[in-house]
């Protein structure tokens, strides 16, 4: 029995690491290609749902084109509402792996012929190069799933004498819900919901699970896979986490439309010609109740993107109240209001950095500010691109373009802003004390002009030409002169920022 038990984990971990270098080498292959495509070919829900078929089929994996498309969603390339059908879609495209294995892996046993085409697999892998190394990983993994699957069909030869339908939960309702639970473990263990079909598809042949029972974990993968896309997008923005939960509500909605459908379906296909064994017939289940779902959820997509928009609001941030999406109406109330937001957190900015240059060095409004500026400035990206402008309104466009260095000029300043090290380098040299004054006074004023920062780019040059001589002198260690020459490189470049920050204040407003 141990000797079945190890034969049937060895072969799961083959089926494992053969889907996984498969995909893989897909991806790589499908590479920008696929990226672009789901962009391009996703103007309606209609054609993203083919898209998303399409692209799962070609890579062999939901998980992948689910977390691309989340992707995409979470760097602006595609519209919420667009990536819904190619996760529609990706459920469709993944149910080919269960064909594959069932026509290619079970009827024609191909687990023997995969070892020679594997030799000549490592044989592209080790000697060829680029293309003919990618397409030789891509058959090793192909290869390596028909190992697995036989090493599977092998050891479930003996498991049959004690694992049974008996020894799993009943055939009741109760145990078919367990079951489902159970397989979304599973996946959401493994990440494949592939490797989980075909360990189903082996102990249904072998007689050691119905076919309920086998449907219902089958039910279970489908949700597991959704796993990953949860994980990927917990920390990104509102479009990223929107994705993601209507990804998990997608394949919650399709299990509860196939589950109560067990036991009236499982007659329907058993009396078809192509389903007259139970592993075809589960096959024949999986795309089935994926298509259904597809089908439901296609007409209603608006609604659905409606409610997961509900149920994901957006996250209040405190430095950006104002940016009403609602004023995205008329440009002009738009700009303004951008402004506004603009200004204030300009002048928290300044402020926190000039309490931190100055002689108490307090960092923490700096702290404060630097963690919801991050948030603000990307909140203001985010509106300012929604924003447009009509070809005449010259004004408009003008102050459009003046916000957007503004954002520039933000992110890199508050890059700056968390090299606190430069701030301690710079108020230990007593040589730089006139400077930094002058540059903590003139942002507390609010009132930094490029000719303050011009200044301290001539003071900076002769003071850094200064220390170098004084290192050639052997007055001061090498350490110590990259440490102030960063210092001060840190001043003149948070200077030069924040002046164009007033600058193009000047020109948005």
């Amino acid at each position: 029995m141990w000797t079945d038990i190890v034969t049937g984990l060895g072969g799961v971990g083959l089926f494992l690491l053969g889907m996984e270098i498969m995909t893989e080498a897909l991806r790589q292959v499908a590479g920008r290609g696929l990226r672009q495509s789901l962009v391009r070919l996703t103007a309606s829900p209609l054609r993203g749902v083919a898209t998303g078929a399409a692209a799962t089929s070609v890579i062999q994996s939901s998980t992948a084109v689910s977390l691309i498309t989340i992707g995409a969603v979470g760097a602006g390339l595609l519209g919420f509402a667009q990536s819904l059908g190619v996760l529609y879609g990706a459920n469709i495209g993944t149910t080919m792996t269960g064909w594959i294995v069932m026509v290619v892996g079970l009827k024609l046993k191909l687990g023997t012929l995969a070892l020679p085409l594997l030799f000549a697999a490592a044989l592209m892998i080790l000697l060829g190069r680029d293309g003919v190394a990618r397409v030789g990983r891509g058959l090793a993994g192909f290869c390596l799933l028909f190992v697995g699957l036989d090493m599977m069909q092998a050891a479930t030869g003996g498991l049959g004498a004690w694992l049974s339908p008996e020894v799993l939960p009943g055939d009741g309702w109760g145990g078919r819900l367990l079951l489902v639970l159970i397989g979304a473990g599973i996946v959401a263990l493994i990440q494949s919901s592939s490797t989980g079909l075909a360990l189903v598809l082996v102990l249904l042949g072998a007689g050691a699970l119905g076919f309920a029972q086998a449907a219902a974990l089958v039910i279970g993968f489908n949700m597991g896979t959704t796993a990953t896309g949860l994980l990927a997008a917990l920390g990104g923005g509102r479009a990223m986490r929107m994705t993601a939960l209507a990804n998990l509500l997608f394949n919650i909605g399709t299990a509860v439309l196939a589950f109560p459908l067990l036991d009236l379906v499982a007659p329907l296909l058993h009396g078809t010609r192509m389903g007259a064994d139970d592993q075809t017939a589960l096959v024949l289940f999986h795309t089935g109740f994926n298509l259904l779902g597809a089908a439901v959820f296609l007409p209603l997509t608006q609604r659905f993107a409606a409610l997961v928009e509900w149920l994901v609001p957006e996250r209040p941030v405190p430095l950006a109240a104002g940016l009403d999406r609602r004023l995205l109406a008329d440009e002009g109330a738009a700009l303004d209001a951008a402004q506004a937001v603009a200004d204030r957190l300009r002048r928290k900015l300044f402020s926190a950095l000039a309490q931190a240059l100055g002689p108490e060095g307090d960092l923490r409004a700096l702290s404060s500010v630097t963690v919801q500026g991050h948030e603000a400035v990307a909140a203001l990206g985010t509106f300012l691109s929604q924003v447009r402008i009509a070809p005449d309104r010259g004004h408009e466009a003008a102050s459009h373009a003046a916000l957007l260095h503004q954002v520039d000029h933000f992110q890199r300043l508050l890059e700056r802003c968390a090299q606190r090290d430069r701030l301690a380098t710079l108020r230990q040299e007593a040589r730089l004390a006139r400077e930094v004054a002058a540059v903590a006074a003139a942002l507390r004023a609010d009132r930094v002009h490029a000719r303050l920062a011009d200044l301290i780019a001539r003071r900076g040059h002769g003071y850094r030409r200064g220390v170098l001589l004084q290192e050639h002198a052997g007055l001061v260690p090498v350490a110590e002169v990259f440490e102030r020459t960063d210092a001060l490189r840190w001043l003149v470049r948070v200077t030069h920022h924040a002046a164009r920050l007033t600058a193009h204040a000047r020109e948005g407003r």
